[in-house]
This record gives structure tokens, C-alpha cells and sequence, in this order.
């Protein structure tokens, strides 16, 4: 069969006057013409035609495309074999980049905009994100977890550093507390359960007594939770807990 050449501009989805440029460079030139002399393509031309758009989708210059098909030595399956190479390494090289991207958008989509390096130097060892998926499951359907997520998502690495730093003085005055003796339920302890509301509600979202009160269950009930603030002292989990829930009794 022949076709006109906005028949077979439509069929590949380039322009006429693509074609009519790949006929004079020598690169794609009708078999055929009408009796008026407009150009007629035939199944061979679309077979080549076929062959350019796979190198030239490639990134395949049009002279170097050309050098190609016209190679005495190639045969239809050998463009056939080589195509299907470069598709696969373009392939392979496309899901890498995706990749990236994904851990981009996850990075972003969770807050936690920073390079591995910065991570390293701001958290150490510890991974920011290790409760992200936990946290998302519980409430990410909820307007405390969006602001949270408004919030933290434009932190620069200096907020994540002053962040951490008054988690750090935290942690460290209440291990000293429960060293001195003190009870969960005492001024001291209920003091420092209402600095770390107010930590939370300061970086990320309102919490309220109740909600505290919600986490301080949560971290002696879930394990990683548990074994979080077990690492900095054993006991440690409980005691918050009886802490977080003694201040808001007091402030009811």
C-alpha cells in the first residue's frame, strides 16, 4: 500500500514538514509519486521511518542515523538488536533517575529536606524518618499531621539543628532528674513533661494535654517508641508518661 505523507505524518506522529526535511537530506525519500507528484510512502518507507524515530528518540543525531540505515553491512535485525540494547541501558538508566526523584519527593513530602551528608552531621546515626511511616499510618489522614508536615517541610538544615539541640537538652536535664530521685509526679518532672508539649507544639503542631497525654501512652505502649527513650535511660518511657499524664491533670 501507499500512503500520502500527511497519512503517514499522522500515522507516526511527526509533522509534514519533518518529512519533507528528512526527504531533502537524503534521509527518507518516498518511493513513489502521484501522478500530480506529491510524495507516496510504501511499507518499506514506513519501515525506515520507524528506525529514524527510534534513533532519533535515542538522542541519535540525524547524519549519524542515517550512517546508520545505510550501513551495507546491517541488516534489519541487527538495527532490530541494537535498538532493543539501547532501549534497555535508556530503560535501566530512566527507573535510576526515577528513583532518585522518588526519594526527592519522599524527602520532601515527609520534611526532612536534607542531603545525606547534612543528615549525618545534624542526627548522626539516627534516622529522622524512622517513625515517618509509623506516624503517617496513625494520623496521616488528620489536620495535626498536615501542619506538621506544612511546617517541617520548610525547615532549612539550621532549623533541624536548633531542633535537635533543645530535644538533646531535654533529654539529657531529665535523665539528670530521674538520676536525682525525682517522682514523675513531682513539680520538677511536670515541668519538664510540659517543655517537651511545648517542644512538639513549637515545632510541629498544637499539642494539647490530651493529645500529650495520647503520646505519653504511646511511647511506653509501642516498642520503638519505647526503646527510643529507653536508649537515653532505662525506665525512662514510663516515667514520661506519668509525667506527661500528672501535668495535665494539674493544668485541668
Amino acid at each position: 500500500m501507499e500512503h500520502s505523507v500527511g497519512e503517514v505524518a499522522g500515522f507516526a506522529g511527526v509533522t509534514v514538514r519533518t518529512l519533507h526535511h528528512y526527504d531533502s537530506i537524503g534521509l527518507l525519500s518516498p518511493s513513489g509519486r502521484s501522478h500530480a507528484g506529491h510524495r507516496r510512502y510504501n511499507d518499506a518507507d514506513l519501515d525506515r521511518l520507524q528506525q529514524i524515530l527510534f534513533y532519533r528518540e535515542l538522542g541519535f543525531p540525524l547524519d549519524e542515523i542515517a550512517a546508520l540505515l545505510d550501513d551495507p553491512d546491517a541488516d534489519p535485525q541487527k538495527h532490530l538488536r541494537r535498538q532493543h540494547a539501547l532501549l534497555s541501558h535508556r530503560i535501566a538508566e530512566l527507573q535510576r533517575m526515577a528513583a532518585a526523584v522518588e526519594t526527592a519527593m519522599e524527602a520532601r513530602r515527609m520534611g526532612i529536606n536534607l542531603t545525606p551528608e547534612e543528615k549525618f552531621e545534624v542526627f548522626g546515626d539516627k534516622d529522622p524518618e524512622q517513625y515517618a511511616e509509623e506516624a503517617e499510618r496513625r494520623w496521616g489522614g488528620t489536620d495535626t499531621y498536615a501542619e506538621s508536615q506544612r511546617r517541617a517541610a520548610g525547615y532549612t538544615k539550621e532549623d533541624w539543628q536548633r531542633m535537635k539541640a533543645e530535644a538533646d537538652s531535654w533529654a539529657e536535664r531529665y535523665q539528670a532528674l530521674m538520676e536525682a530521685g525525682e517522682p514523675a509526679t513531682g513539680e520538677r518532672a511536670m515541668d519538664m513533661a510540659e517543655e517537651h508539649r511545648l517542644h512538639i507544639s513549637g515545632w510541629f503542631y498544637e499539642c494539647g494535654y490530651e493529645m500529650h497525654r495520647c503520646l505519653g501512652e504511646m511511647y511506653v505502649a509501642d516498642p520503638r517508641f519505647k526503646a527510643f527513650y529507653e536508649s537515653m535511660r532505662p525506665g525512662l518511657a514510663e516515667h514520661l508518661r506519668e509525667a506527661i499524664d500528672a501535668n495535665a491533670g494539674r493544668r485541668e
